[in-house]
């Protein structure tokens, strides 16, 4: 899938450009060969013939010229030359932050963001340095296919940068984790979660080796450690397949656990935080508690969705002993729908919010903000302390559980070249701007949603690392403190990698039929979302 994924947004990307340069070609956007009317004045002399000047555009010429809006007469400095015959000036000019858009864009074209040609056809002399001329800039194409270029260029080193940020923190939480798993301290985690275990999987015996495995990956996943879940998963596949009587199709218990961990609950978002903290976020740690929100909403939708598909398909003429036999939890799945519609249809949400109205307004934020700057230095203290407790060798453990984290991250470049380089293009080439994003507003814009977090919403069902790859070139771009960084890193870390973990979950004890497991994982992603969306904008909007 996600070769797909990546090839949709290669083809996209240059579809998009190839489409716009070909527009602005046939159009003449940039006015190729079409002189404009400008005032040259020459400056002091320079060596070897060449002299500073500044060329002078009044605004009614430039915004005729260029379809602007410019309320002041355009100057841009640069270093013109005359020809041989002193009839034109060879121009090289320089453009700034504070130039004209267009302009601005001109100079893109050359490669870089400040250079632009142009050749000055003298008309009249107003006076010893001053110069009436016409002015044909640099002739303009495939501009979107240079910018693809540059950015995909760009952004490869981008992606590297990235990884090496990630190294320190993976490299500490893990080996933290190591010290923890040593000492026994996962396991105890293990048993403490084992009651719930016996309520979601019924089919299984309580002393059956799937209950540890099962539990030690969703103690692995709300810990924020996606690699180290994996194989405690993949254990738990084999050990479900072992009670299966049907090979091939997935069973109530896989389809269950598969919700769990597409859902992604998770205590500490720890990729998420890594990211934030290399892009230099002030409170790298301020998306703990709105992830957990939205992974709380993801891990009960889907949890529901499971449970309530598993009691289909309806055997012929059994749908009395069907309602009979699963009254009561139809009871209770519609009445906290019910609950829930009527909630926020008649208002009543705004009543309870009015109950703690007499808090100061920043409290819950205050809240959140404390347990997110505690929680961290908390968990490394209990999980090192305990480990001394029990007399691990703390250290060498803390080392070995380290190199790991330092694999994992080196391990990540060439995935994050692969989809940071394709979304460069994506992005570049236009198809966000131009065909993406003006579609989804439509749906969009009435929930509050900003267009640009929907490639991450979008992407983070499809693939780990290029939802990691999208949410850093989205924050690279916004910023990781503004609402849409945090928007996108709480998106990361209320969701999993629902396709991905289908495909490797089952793919390993080769299921074919996954039955409603896709769409036990796609309910849990959108809750998730917008368990996200809710909470971030109640906090951070």
């Amino acid at each position: 899938m996600l070769n797909y994924v990546w090839i949709s947004l290669l083809f996209l990307g240059l579809a998009s450009a190839l489409f716009i340069d070909i527009s602005d070609i046939t159009q003449n956007t940039y006015n190729n060969n079409v002189p404009i009317a400008a005032t040259i004045k020459s400056m002091s002399v320079k060596s070897g013939g060449g002299f500073d000047c500044e060329v002078e555009i009044t605004k009614d010429s430039y915004n005729k010229f260029f379809a602007a809006n410019e309320s002041e007469n355009v100057r841009i400095d640069g270093v013109g030359s005359f020809s041989e015959d002193k009839k034109s000036i060879q121009l090289y000019l320089k453009t700034k932050e504070t130039s004209p858009e267009f302009i601005q864009r001109i100079a893109k074209a050359s490669g870089k963001d400040d250079d632009i040609l142009a050749t000055a056809n003298i008309t009249s002399r107003k006076d010893s340095i001053t110069y009436l001329s016409k002015v044909y800039f640099e002739k303009i194409s495939f501009l979107r296919m240079k910018r693809v270029t540059n950015d995909a260029i760009g952004i490869a080193g981008t992606a590297v940068q990235i990884a090496l940020g990630l190294i320190g923190i993976m490299a500490m939480w893990l080996g933290v984790m190591k010290v923890a798993e040593q000492a026994g301290l996962i396991k105890i985690i293990a048993n403490w979660l084992r009651p719930i275990t016996k309520k979601l999987f019924p089919e299984v015996p309580p002393d059956h080796p799937a209950v540890g495995a099962m539990v030690m990956n969703i103690s692995a996943n709300m810990l924020g450690l996606g690699n180290a879940a994996t194989p405690f998963g993949l254990k738990a596949m084999e050990e479900l397949d072992s009670l299966n009587p049907n090979k091939g199709t997935a069973t109530n218990s896989m389809v269950t656990f598969l919700a769990i961990n597409t859902a992604g609950m998770t205590i500490i978002p720890a990729t998420a935080i890594a990211v934030r903290a290399a892009a230099g976020s002030a409170d790298p740690t301020i998306i703990i508690a709105t992830s957990l929100f939205g992974s709380t909403c993801a891990t009960i939708t889907g949890l529901t969705v499971a449970k309530l598909f598993e009691r289909f398909p309806i055997e012929k003429n059994g749908y009395g002993s069907w309602f009979k036999s699963n009254l009561k939890f139809l009871i209770t799945v519609f009445s906290l729908i019910a609950i829930l519609v009527l909630t926020f249809a008649t208002g009543f949400s705004s009543v309870i919010a009015s109950a703690f109205s007499f808090l100061p307004p920043t409290f819950f934020k205050d809240m959140i903000q404390i347990i997110s700057t505690v929680a961290i230095p908390f968990f490394i203290f209990v999980f090192i302390g305990y480990g001394v407790i029990k007399k691990v060798k703390v250290y060498e453990q803390f080392v070995e559980g380290a190199k790991e984290g330092f694999n994992i991250a080196i391990r990540i470049i060439p995935y994050l070249v692969a989809m940071l380089v394709a979304i460069a293009i994506f992005r570049a080439g236009g198809a966000m701007d131009n065909w993406l994003i003006p579609v989804l507003r439509i749906v969009t814009d009435p929930i509050g949603m900003p267009a640009e977090a929907l490639p991450m919403a979008l992407m983070r069902p499809l693939s780990g690392s290029g939802s990691l790859g999208v949410m850093a070139d989205i924050i690279a771009v916004h910023g990781p403190d503004s609402f849409i960084g945090i928007l996108v890193s709480t998106f990361f870390g209320s969701s999993e990698t629902t396709f991905y973990v289908l495909a490797v979950y089952f793919g390993a004890v080769n299921i074919k039929n996954t039955r409603h497991a896709l769409a036990a994982g796609l309910a849990a992603d959108v809750a998730g979302m917008l368990g996200a969306l809710f909470i971030v904008k109640l906090l951070f909007g």
